[in-house]
């Protein structure tokens, strides 16, 4: 089985890692490390769907508190997703705030319906707008990165689409910053937890799958300098982390990264596609944390608090609600990151 696995691989460009820093007002490649080889892009693809987004509210295509059809395909999406349920609706902004923090499938997929008809027809939208921007090394075959041989693309491609997603859309540049959100009542916790302790990171994008590895498109100012990264094929999220700081720092510093720094960060093609192997590509989910795979249908131990013993938080899946309010983020000086409050009644319920 993994012989038959890893050969299903074998033909597809894959360097397992690869990373590259950008100084935008320049142009100049800070670093590069397997920037031009193909990889599986995850969920850094929401990127292009928020690109498309954000186009259709420039030209007033869609509007800010507009609500969407859930189909029964936007609803049967793998996680991570909002647990939308088909026949409700949600807003553009819900969708938005889904992506950007918690890489919601469910809502990628909504947007994609709500712009293309089809989710086949937006790919094809997304390919378009690739070219236009010069991404010559990517094809995008779904709008949430989900698996998929053909959904492909390069550090230096999601790079350019970082740069264009803050330059042609400044008004929005503010969501990449949301760290959390409240959906239906709930709070919505982010995946990019570089944001917390990497001093100027304001953006963008987290994406795992088990072919992918851990990915990471990252912005940060210091001293009113601005620079992009991306990170591809990481062996962890500690380790994609690790190394986009370090490749931020040396960018700042106007020093490239060692190669090898970049290698050890990354688990190389041949175990990239074992593991690819090992998770079947259909049941493979598009977010920022290992999949646990059920080899056995034992419950999970519940801890019970108890004199002198407390338990750690357990993650609260999405419920509904019928109240909430909205907060737009603002920029806070004394630098704590902004959080961006969002609510809408579910009318279907």
């Amino acid at each position: 089985m993994l012989v038959i696995g890893f050969g299903g691989y074998s033909g597809v460009a894959h360097a397992g890692y690869a990373a590259i820093v950008i100084d935008p007002a320049t142009g100049e490649v800070l670093s590069n490390v397997n920037a031009d080889e193909q990889n599986y892009p995850a969920s850094l693809t929401k990127m292009m769907t928020l690109y498309l987004t954000f186009q259709a509210l420039q030209n007033g295509k869609l509007k800010v508190d507009q609500d969407l059809s859930v189909s029964t395909w936007a609803a049967s999406r793998a996680p991570t997703k909002l647990g939308l349920r088909a026949g409700q609706t949600v807003s553009v902004n819900d969708c938005i705030l889904g992506m950007v923090t918690k890489s919601a499938n469910d809502a990628a997929t909504v947007v994609a319906e709500g712009l293309g008809g089809t989710e086949s027809h937006f790919a094809d939208m997304m390919n378009a707008q690739a070219a236009l921007l010069g991404m010559s090394s990517s094809h995008f075959a779904n709008a949430n990165g989900l698996p998929d041989p053909n959904n492909l693309s390069t550090a230096r491609d999601m790079a350019k689409l970082a740069m264009a997603l803050y330059h042609d859309f400044p008004q929005y540049s503010h969501y990449f910053a949301t760290k959390e959100f409240v959906f239906r009542g709930q709070l919505i916790r982010g995946h990019n937890n570089l944001m917390d302790r990497y001093p100027g990171m304001d953006g963008l994008k987290t994406g795992f799958t088990d072919a992918s590895g851990f990915n990471l498109a990252s912005t940060a100012v210091r001293d009113g300098h601005r620079l992009f990264a991306v990170v591809l094929g990481g062996r962890s999220a500690s380790a994609r982390d690790n190394l986009m700081a370090r490749l931020l720092d040396d960018g700042f510093d106007h020093r490239p990264t060692p190669d090898a720094l970049v290698a050890q960060a990354g688990v190389g093609g041949r175990a990239r596609r074992v593991l690819a192997a090992l998770s079947p590509i259909e049941t493979a989910d598009a977010e920022d944390a290992p999949v646990t795979h059920r080899r056995a249908h034992a419950a999970a131990p519940t801890c019970k608090p108890h004199r002198g013993k407390t338990c750690p938080p357990q993650v609260v899946k999405s419920t509904k609600s019928k109240q909430g309010a909205t907060r737009l983020a603002h920029r806070n000086h004394k630098g704590k990151k902004p959080v961006m409050l969002a609510a809408s009644a579910d009318k279907h319920d």
